[in-house]
């Protein structure tokens, strides 16, 4: 009987388990082998471990990093110290600080090329976008083919633009060219395209928009099909037509893709310098005469290198306001 009391009482008490609440203070204090201890020892990587991760990162940036610095920081610094002397070709030189910047304000001809420049880019700017956006639209709307035409579309791209320029030239001549005998057939012409100061900046760039336009064409039709198709489905279910989809879903959504085309476009338009060097030779009566031809007249016509430096600089911030304005009023989010 008292045996059978004694195995009940046993029975209903806790026996401590190895390493449990039944082990001494000092195993407590030691952080022991329970998983309070293992918990308190657990820590993250090692100083050392985390020096040796950015060593390694550094060692692959390295060469990145040294041929950015040696030729595209190592040139532009020197560009800024080349536009504070009048160094000449024979390899004399003196300091003169901001003369070259002052004779460039009081130059007619920076003004003129200038204004060149700046009214190319409001031709070739719109037309090149409109032509990618609408061409990236139409290929993410087609199904059949899509690859095919993709290719095609891209392929004026990866052409020489003096080859673009010589073929357009071309197509433009009075008399024998293409688009003279197309319009003489409608009783139209002739006309000189390149030869009439108010067509030869359009006709400049159509062919560069031509040449042009594939790579942001591509550029817009991945965002376009970044965009989730719920979104225009529940559009549509809304009752929203075609052009409402695109005015106020996908234009929205489209907007950072946008902004970046804007901005590479109207790069390539103000440092425009190849179609115009063999279409036109900067003519007529320099009504094709860019900012970089300017330049390149300077430097390698009349060998005055410290003022084509400060024209080219001068054209950096050009750039880069026009880029700053761009991101006001295309680039901004809503709020």
């Amino acid at each position: 009987m008292s045996g059978a009391l004694t195995d009940e009482s046993t029975a209903g008490e806790e026996v401590p388990e190895p390493g449990g609440p039944g082990r001494s203070t000092a195993q407590d204090a030691r952080g022991g082998t329970g998983r309070g201890g293992s918990a308190r020892r657990t820590t993250g990587p090692r100083p050392g471990s985390r020096r040796r991760e950015a060593l390694s990162g550094l060692a692959f940036v390295a060469p990145m990093l040294v041929l950015f610095l040696v030729f595209r920081f190592g040139p532009t610094i020197g560009a800024v110290l080349l536009s504070l002397t009048d160094f000449r070709l024979s390899g004399d030189w003196r300091f003169i600080g901001a003369e070259n910047y002052i004779r460039l304000l009081d130059d007619g001809l920076f003004w003129e090329s200038l204004g060149v420049t700046a009214l190319y880019t409001v031709l070739f700017v719109p037309m090149t976008v409109l032509a990618s956006l609408g061409t990236a639209v139409l290929l993410h709307r087609t199904v059949w083919a899509r690859g095919f035409f993709r290719g095609l579309f891209f392929l004026p791209y990866v052409t020489s633009i003096v080859l673009a320029a010589v073929i357009w030239k071309w197509i433009y001549e009075v008399d024998d060219g293409l688009l003279d005998a197309a319009l003489g057939l409608l009783r139209l012409g002739p006309v000189d395209f390149l030869g009439d100061e108010r067509l030869v900046l359009p006709s400049i760039a159509v062919t560069a928009a031509w040449k042009g336009f594939g790579y942001s064409m591509l550029i817009l039709l991945a965002g376009l099909q970044n965009i989730p198709k719920e979104i225009g489905e529940a559009a549509t279910i809304d009752g929203a037509g075609p052009w409402q989809r695109f005015r106020w879903v996908t234009l929205p959504l489209l907007r950072p893709v946008l902004f970046f085309v804007l901005v590479i476009e109207a790069i390539g338009a103000f440092q425009v310098f190849d179609a115009m060097y063999v279409m036109t030779g900067g003519g007529p009566v320099r009504a094709s005469y860019s900012l970089v031809y300017f330049l390149y007249d300077s430097g390698f016509k009349y060998f005055d290198f410290g003022y084509a430096s400060a024209i080219g600089l001068v054209l950096f911030l050009v750039v880069l306001v026009f880029s700053l304005i761009q991101r006001r009023l295309v680039g901004r989010e809503d709020d």
